[in-house]
C-alpha cells in the first residue's frame, strides 16, 4: 500500500505513512488517487478543491500542489504525469487503500456466491481493516463531504455483508463486542441492529436481543417518526417464537425463563405452545471453585521507554470499552534482543488489576537453544494445574484439555501471557475462547496467521531511539555517571546499535566495575568493532551471538544460506531481485526465503520489496559466512551481486539518456538475473531506490580490486547523480573511478573521470580543483584523439569561466567545444555547443546574435530528440527573450523547459529554470506567480542542500513577504544568479 485516502490522506515513507502536505494538497492527491491511471483535468481539480468559489490564481496553486506532490510520490515510485489538459496518477489501483478495499470486497462476494464462506469472511475483514478513520479526514469542501458520505455508506454495506457471513460461520460470540460498538455508533442502521440481535440471541442473551429491537424502534420513532422495517420485525417475531432457524446446527436453545422475556404481548394468538424447554449443561469444574493464579514474573527493574508501544497496547485494551464480552489478543513481535519480554511483562503488571481472576504466564521456549519448543499440551496442562483443576479431572488429549481450559475461562477475566512463541500453531490451543480475557503473545516471528485469522492486534517492537537508549543506560548507571561522560555514552549507544540486549550487557559490565570509566568501555567496544565477542557472556540468554543463533538455527538451509550471504552485501538494504542474484537462484524462488527471514525478524521489509537488518545482525551474518561458507562461494556471491547491479544500472542509465555514448560491459555472471526497466520514470525510480546501494557497491568493488567494475558502476550512476544534484556523491564516485583507471593504466577512462570530476567540483564551487581536472582531461583526450570528450571538456571550462564573469573567454571555450563536436561528427554535442555560443553572446549584450545560435541549437535538438538539450536551450531562449523585453515568449520558453525537466526528473535544472521564470513574472509585476515559482525552486534547492537556495530565499523575503504584500522593486537577473547554457555537460 502506497497511498491512503480512507482516513487522513497519506503517502508511504521509510518511517511508515506521512501526511501528503497541506489540506488542499491532500485534496489534489485524493482526487487523483480515486481515479488511478485516469486523466483528471485541471478544471476538475479546481472544482473539487475549491468548489464554486476558486481563488484567482487557482491554476497556479494546482500547479504548485502537483509539483510538490511529484516530489513526495517520486520517493515511492509513483509517477504523476502531465496530460493534455490535466494530470494522471500512474499507480496500480491495488496500491491505493480504497481501490484495494473494493477489490477485496468484490472477491469476498464471489467467494460467498461460491459457498466458500470462510474465504468470504476473511476477504471482508481485510477490506474493512483498510478503513482507518473517516475518509479524507481533515479535508473540507462540498466534494470531500459528498465523497465522505458515499464512502461511509459503502463501509456500512460492507459491514452488513461481512456480518452476514460471520454469523453463517457461527462466529456470533467473536463478533458480539464489535457489533455492539457499531450499533452504538450507528443506532439506526437496521441491518447491523439485526446482526447484533442474532449474535445476542445465539449467545443465550435473549433479553438483550429483544431489548435491542425495542430501543431501535423507539429511536426510529423519535428521530424519524417511522417503525423498523419488515426484516427487523420478522426477526423480532422469530425470536419471540424461538424458531429453530435462528440457531445453528447443534446449538442449545436459550434457556431464559419464558415469563422473563420482554415483548410477549407482541406474540400472535396460539403462540404459547412455542415456549421453550430449558436445556442446561453441568460444567466439568465450577468456576467459583477455581484458583486465581498469579504467575507473572517480577516486573522489570528500572524499565524505561517504550511509550509508543505501551500506548498501542493500552489502545488494544481501551478500544474494547472494557467490555467483558470482548476477546482480545496482542501479538508483540520483534528481533532477538529487542526487549519484547520486558515490554510484555512490564505492561502486564500495569494492567493486571483489570483482570481480577488472575494472570497466567508461560515461556513457550519457541527459540530455546537447549531443547525443542514447548508443546501446547504441556502449556495447557500447566494452566489447568494453576487454575486448581484436580489431576483426575484433566482429559488426556490436547483438544479436550483446550476445551476444558476455555470453558473454565469462559466467564472469568484472566490475563494470559504467552512468551517466546514459535508460531501461531503453538499459540492457538492456549487462546481463551471466552470473553473478558486478554492474551499477550511475544515472538520473534510476526505471527501473521494469528493476526489474520484470530484478530490479534500486532505490536512490532523496534530498537529504541538514541534518546531512549540513553535513558536506559542512565536508569542503570545513574544520571551523574552518564552526564559526566556524555560523549562516551553516545559512543556506547552507537557501538551497540541501540539493541537493548547489547546495551544491557554493556551496562551490566559498567555497573559491576564502577571504577571503569565509560570512555574505557567505549574504547573496548570500538577496538572490537564489527564483531560480537564484545557482547559475549557466560549466560547464553545474555550473549548476543547466542541469542541470534536461536533464531538462525530454526531456518531451513536455503534461508540460512541467504541470511549468511546478506551479511557482507553492499549498501544499507537489498531488493528482492538483487537478493536472488546474490544467491544465484531464480527470482521466483527468493520470495519465500526473504519471507522466512522476515517472519523470524532476522530481516525487516522496511519498504515494500526492500529488506534490511540490524547492524548487529549484519555482523552476525558476516561472522557466519566467514566461518561456514568457503572463500570461493563468498567471492562468487560478491561477483554475482555486483554483476547484478552493474547490468541493471547500465540498462537504466541508457533508458534515462538514450543518446549517451555507451560503454562496453562484460556479460552477466552465471546465476544473475538483471532487472529490466523500459521507461524513463522506471529508471529514475530504480536509481532513486538503489543510489545508496550503488555508492556502496562502487566502493566495495574497488576495495576488492575489481577496478573495471568500479569504473563501470561509476559511469552508470553519473548521469542520475547530475540530474538529482548529488554533486558530492558524484565527486566521490569519480575519484574512485579515476583511481581505478590509473591502476589499470587506461588513459581514456582517466580522461572521462577527470572530466566528470571537474563538473562535480565546479558545481561544488571548488574552482581551482575543477580547472585542474578539466586540464587533465583535455591532456588525455588529446593524447588518445577523443574529439567528443574534448568538446565536452571545453564546455566544462566555459562554465567555470562564465561563473567568474569572463564571458569572452567562455565564448572561446564554446567555439572550441563546437570544433571538437564537429570533428567527432556528434550533432547532439554541436547543438549544446551552439546553445552555449548563444548564451555567451547574450551575456555580452548581443541578444540578436544569441537568438540565432540558440534557435539553431533548438532545431538540431528537436530533430535529434534530445529532450534535456531542448529544455536547456529553451532556458537560454527564455533569458534572451526576457532581455529583449518579450516577456510572454520568455515565460512560454521557461514553462516548456520546466515540463521537460520534470518529465526527466532533472531536479537541479528544474529549480534553475523555476528561478528564471520567477524573475520574468516579477518583471511583469506578477508577484504572486513569481513567488510561486521561486518557492518551488527553493523547495528543491533546500532538499539538495544547495547554496543557491540562499539567493532565492533573499528574493522572497523582501519582495514577497508572508503577509502577501508585494514590492515593485526590480529583481536582478545578473549572471551571478542565473546559470544556463555552458554548465550543462
Amino acid at each position: 500500500m502506497r497511498i491512503r485516502v480512507l482516513g487522513s490522506v497519506e503517502i508511504a515513507s521509510a518511517d511508515g505513512f506521512v501526511a501528503a502536505g497541506t489540506a488542499k494538497q491532500r485534496c489534489v492527491l485524493a482526487v487523483l488517487a480515486m481515479h488511478p491511471g485516469q486523466a483528471v483535468t485541471t478544471a476538475g481539480l479546481i472544482d473539487r478543491v475549491w468548489g464554486e468559489a476558486p481563488p484567482v490564481h487557482a491554476r497556479d496553486s494546482v500547479y504548485a500542489h502537483v509539483s510538490r506532490l511529484r516530489r513526495l510520490l517520486r520517493d515511492i515510485g509513483v509517477p504523476l504525469r502531465k496530460t493534455g489538459s490535466g494530470y494522471r496518477l500512474e499507480v496500480d489501483p491495488e496500491e491505493v487503500d480504497l481501490h484495494r478495499a473494493r477489490g477485496l470486497a468484490k472477491r469476498a462476494r464471489s467467494c460467498a456466491e461460491a459457498d466458500d464462506i470462510g474465504a468470504s469472511a476473511e476477504g471482508y475483514r481485510r477490506a474493512l481493516a483498510l478503513w482507518r478513520d473517516a475518509p479524507l479526514t481533515g479535508i473540507d469542501g462540498d466534494w470531500a463531504s459528498r465523497v465522505r458520505d458515499g464512502l461511509e455508506r459503502e463501509r456500512l454495506t460492507l459491514l452488513h455483508e461481512r456480518f452476514d457471513v460471520e454469523l453463517i460461520l457461527g462466529r456470533h460470540a467473536e463478533v458480539l463486542a464489535e457489533l455492539s460498538t457499531l450499533v452504538s455508533a450507528y443506532p439506526m442502521a437496521e441491518p447491523l441492529v439485526g446482526h447484533l440481535m442474532v449474535a445476542l440471541y445465539r449467545c443465550g442473551r435473549t433479553v438483550e436481543a429483544l431489548d435491542c429491537f425495542t430501543h431501535t424502534r423507539l429511536r426510529l420513532r423519535d428521530a424519524l417518526g417511522i417503525d423498523p422495517g419488515a426484516a427487523l420485525h420478522e426477526l423480532h417475531r422469530q425470536m419471540l417464537r424461538r424458531e429453530p432457524a435462528l440457531l445453528l446446527a447443534g446449538e442449545v436453545r436459550p434457556s431464559v425463563p419464558w415469563e422473563h422475556l420482554p415483548g410477549t404481548a407482541d406474540l400472535p394468538p396460539g403462540a404459547d405452545d412455542a415456549r421453550p424447554v430449558e436445556a442446561r449443561v453441568e460444567p466439568s469444574a465450577r468456576t467459583s471453585d477455581l484458583a486465581a493464579p498469579r504467575q507473572l514474573p517480577a516486573d522489570v527493574v528500572r524499565f524505561v521507554n517504550r511509550a509508543s508501544e505501551i500506548k498501542m497496547l493500552d489502545t488494544v485494551l481501551d478500544d474494547s470499552g472494557q467490555d467483558p464480552r470482548t476477546v482480545l489478543i496482542a501479538a508483540i513481535s520483534g528481533m532477538a534482543g529487542v526487549g519484547k519480554t520486558s515490554l510484555a511483562v512490564h505492561w502486564a503488571h500495569q494492567v493486571a488489576d483489570r483482570f481480577p481472576d488472575g494472570q497466567l504466564y508461560v515461556n513457550l521456549r519457541g527459540f530455546d537453544p537447549d531443547g525443542p519448543a514447548m508443546v501446547p499440551a504441556d502449556a495447557v496442562r500447566g494452566f489447568l494445574d494453576a487454575l486448581g483443576v484436580a489431576p483426575e479431572r484433566i482429559p488426556a488429549d490436547l483438544p479436550a484439555q483446550s476445551g476444558l481450559y476455555r470453558s473454565l475461562l469462559a466467564r472469568r477475566r484472566v490475563l494470559v501471557v504467552l512468551d517466546n512463541a514459535r508460531d501461531a500453531a503453538q499459540v492457538r490451543p492456549l487462546l481463551p475462547g471466552g470473553p473478558g480475557c486478554l492474551t499477550v503473545v511475544t515472538s520473534r516471528s510476526q505471527l501473521a496467521g494469528l493476526v489474520a485469522t484470530d484478530g490479534a492486534h500486532p505490536v512490532t517492537v523496534d530498537v529504541p531511539t538514541p534518546a531512549e537508549a540513553r535513558a536506559m543506560l542512565t536508569s542503570r548507571l545513574g544520571h551523574q555517571r552518564t552526564a559526566t561522560e556524555s560523549a562516551a555514552v553516545d559512543e556506547i549507544i552507537a557501538e551497540c546499535a541501540r539493541l537493548p540486549l547489547a546495551l544491557a550487557i554493556v551496562a551490566a559490565r559498567a555497573a559491576i566495575h564502577p571504577e571503569f570509566p565509560l570512555t574505557a568501555i567505549a574504547g573496548q567496544l570500538r577496538a572490537a568493532r564489527g564483531g560480537l565477542d564484545r557482547f559475549a557472556g557466560g549466560d547464553s540468554a545474555t550473549d548476543v551471538r547466542a541469542v541470534f543463533s536461536w533464531s538462525y538455527h530454526t531456518l531451513r538451509s536455503s534461508a540460512a544460506r541467504l541470511f549468511r550471504m546478506l551479511g557482507p552485501n553492499p549498501g544499507p538494504d537489498i531488493a528482492a531481485p538483487a537478493a536472488a542474484s546474490l544467491a544465484g537462484i531464480p527470482a521466483r524462488q527468493v520470495g519465500p526465503l526473504l519471507a522466512a527471514l522476515t517472519e523470524a525478524h532476522l530481516l525487516t521489509e522496511h519498504i515494500s520489496g526492500r529488506y534490511t537488518f540490524h547492524d548487529l545482525l549484519r555482523s552476525y551474518a558476516t561472522e557466519l559466512t566467514d566461518t561456514v561458507d568457503p572463500e570461493v562461494d563468498r567471492r562468487a556471491a560478491l561477483d554475482r551481486v555486483l554483476s547484478h547491479y552493474l547490468h541493471s544500472a547500465y540498462t537504466a542509465a541508457l533508458v534515462l539518456h538514450p543518446i549517451r555514448e555507451p560503454i562496453t560491459v562484460p556479460p552477466p555472471s552465471a546465476g544473475v538475473t538483471p532487472e529490466e526497466v523500459a521507461e524513463d520514470h522506471q529508471a529514475l525510480a530504480w536509481f532513486a531506490a538503489e543510489r545508496p546501494v550503488l555508492l556502496a557497491a562502487i566502493r566495495q568493488a574497488a576495495d576488492h580490486g575489481l577496478d573495471d567494475l568500479a569504473a563501470q558502476l561509476a559511469w552508470t550512476l553519473s548521469d542520475f547523480l547530475q540530474r538529482q544534484g548529488h554533486w558530492s556523491d558524484l565527486a566521490a564516485t569519480q575519484r574512485i573511478a579515476l583511481a581505478a583507471a590509473q591502476r589499470v593504466g587506461d588513459p581514456a577512462r582517466q580522461a572521462d573521470a577527470h572530466r566528470t570530476l571537474g563538473f562535480a567540483y565546479a558545481r561544488l564551487r571548488r574552482r581551482d580543483a575543477a580547472v585542474t581536472e578539466f586540464q587533465q582531461a583535455l591532456d588525455r583526450y588529446r593524447a588518445v584523439g577523443d574529439h567528443l570528450g574534448r568538446g565536452k571538456t571545453h564546455l566544462g571550462l566555459g562554465f567555470v569561466l562564465e561563473r567568474e564573469g569572463r564571458h569572452r573567454e567562455a565564448l572561446e571555450q564554446a567555439r572550441l567545444a563546437l570544433a571538437g563536436f564537429r570533428d567527432a561528427g556528434d550533432r547532439t554535442g554541436q547543438a549544446r555547443a551552439l546553445n552555449s555560443y548563444g548564451w555567451c553572446y547574450s551575456l555580452l549584450g548581443d541578444h540578436r546574435q544569441a537568438l540565432v545560435h540558440c534557435q539553431r541549437a533548438l532545431t538540431l535538438q528537436r530533430e535529434g530528440r534530445d529532450h534535456r538539450g531542448v529544455a536547456y536551450t529553451l532556458d537560454s531562449l527564455g533569458y534572451i527573450h526576457h532581455q529583449l523585453g518579450d516577456y510572454k515568449s520568455a515565460i512560454s520558453c521557461y514553462e516548456e523547459a520546466i515540463e521537460l525537466l520534470r518529465q526527466a526528473d532533472d531536479r537541479y535544472y528544474e529549480a534553475d529554470v523555476l528561478h528564471h521564470l520567477g524573475n520574468t513574472h516579477h518583471a511583469l509585476d506578477q508577484t504572486g506567480a513569481a513567488a510561486i515559482a521561486w518557492r518551488q525552486a527553493l523547495t528543491i534547492l533546500d532538499q539538495l542542500d544547495h547554496p543557491d537556495a540562499d539567493t532565492i530565499r533573499a528574493k522572497l523575503k523582501p519582495d514577497v513577504p508572508p503577509s502577501g504584500a508585494t514590492s515593485r522593486r526590480p529583481v536582478s537577473t545578473s549572471t551571478t544568479t542565473i546559470e544556463v547554457g555552458l554548465h550543462r555537460p
